[in-house]
């Protein structure tokens, strides 16, 4: 196997000239659905920046995850947001060059008479798609697991597999399916990205060539938001100091326990929540000093976040966590802001950054601390630290992995 750090591919030439002539364009099996979710995800966001060169389809998020009633409301407005986005069919992102395409399949990994059918489904929406947009030999990228059977049979220039998510370990899905998903994908990729060296260190002999490539930001547009005198009318009510997260808020990632602990050690906090929730949230909801704003655009994220006094990431304690490196992050610290989290692995690289803290009562007083020490010197520290972390230097670093000399 090939092991690629950042330091092996930046060297001779800085710009990206050579790609414009060479790159095939490119066909992306997302993890998420553009229309609906948050537009910072790594794959999203190296896109964004393939399609300055090349032509670009993001194919959204395979369904996944079984069917569970049991999830009530939750379940019916997944449903009702995978049809409206199957509706739309293929559509300009507003983006040029990078359109977007949601395919038709069923939650049936899980059953082996129906899986193969879905998988020839997917096979022929794809082709067809290829078609129109006179795609021949693409770049394939797979973040989605569940496109591997359809990726490594698609004729193509090169296969890129970003496993950036311990995907087996997502509730609701068949991890054993899955797994085999992850083990085709390795062994066809030209390249695996990891964005957790743990996870990457673990994994590395099932590669032929893996990238630890960790996540970039969008600099300039979370920074640049400290300039701008907008507020969002909904945080100008609210009290400060102010205790906030933004993101989804789901079981395998989020600890509402711990939230729900840290509200009431810190009354004199507003604790923000902006993101969707797949939780019932009622009790946390009911305290006074919570405010949870549901989802926000991508573009608000920024005004939103540069109100709060102090960032958070209450992180479940799981293989899932264990194995991420959060986008939100490298954003909290774009715009200077004090940071308490509980413990992951890639928090490592961040030491004098991030205050960390595994319960409710070291969370609660470090977030105090560090509010009290906010400083101006601090704030510059922590956005140096990612001011050349952007993603247009990410998107140069997969392209030079890909196209170096073997």
């Amino acid at each position: 196997m090939t092991i690629l750090s950042p330091e092996t591919i930046v060297s001779k030439e800085s710009n990206t000239d050579i790609y414009k002539k060479t790159c095939p364009p490119v066909v992306c099996f997302g993890d998420s659905d553009w229309w609906y979710h948050n537009r910072g995800h790594m794959d999203m966001q190296l896109m964004r920046r393939f399609a300055q060169f090349t032509k670009v389809l993001y194919v959204n998020s395979i369904v996944v995850r079984k069917f569970n009633l049991q999830e009530g409301m939750m379940f019916f407005r997944r449903f009702v947001r995978k049809m409206r986005s199957i509706f739309k069919g293929l559509k300009p992102s507003g983006i040029e060059n990078l359109m977007i395409y949601s395919p038709f399949t069923m939650p049936v990994h899980h059953i082996p008479l129906v899986r193969r059918f879905n998988h020839d489904i997917l096979n022929y929406q794809i082709l067809y798609q290829m078609r129109r947009l006179g795609f021949s030999n693409p770049l394939v990228w797979v973040t989605c697991p569940a496109a591997a059977p359809v990726a490594v049979n698609l004729a193509r220039t090169k296969l890129v597999y970003q496993r950036s998510d311990c995907y087996e370990q997502l509730p609701g899905v068949d991890s054993a399916q899955v797994e085999k998903y992850d083990k085709l994908l390795k062994k066809h990729a030209d390249l695996v990205i990891y964005v957790n060296k743990e996870f990457m260190a673990r994994e590395i002999n099932d590669c032929k060539k893996a990238l630890f490539l960790d996540h970039g930001v969008d600099y300039e547009f979370f920074a640049g938001a400290l300039e701008n005198s907008y507020i969002p009318p909904e945080m100008q009510q609210i009290p400060h100091p102010i205790l906030g997260f933004y993101g989804n808020i789901d079981e395998h990632t989020t600890d509402i326990s711990l939230v729900e602990k840290v509200a009431c050690l810190l009354k004199d906090f507003s604790i923000v929540l902006v993101g969707n929730s797949s939780l019932n949230l009622s009790s946390l909801a009911s305290r006074r000093n919570v405010y949870l704003l549901g989802q926000k655009p991508y573009d608000q994220i920024p005004h939103y976040a540069k109100c709060f006094d102090v960032c958070f990431m209450p992180w479940q304690q799981n293989e899932w966590i264990q194995a991420c490196n959060p986008i939100k992050l490298k954003e909290y610290l774009a715009l200077g802001k004090p940071i308490v989290s509980t413990p992951f692995k890639e928090l490592g690289s961040y030491d004098g950054l991030v205050m960390v803290a595994p319960d409710a009562a070291s969370f609660a007083d470090a977030v105090i601390k560090t509010f009290r020490q906010n400083c101006p010197e601090l704030i510059s520290q922590r956005q140096r630290r990612v001011s050349d972390s952007t993603w247009d230097v990410k998107a140069q670093r997969v392209m030079r992995a890909l196209w170096q000399a073997e």
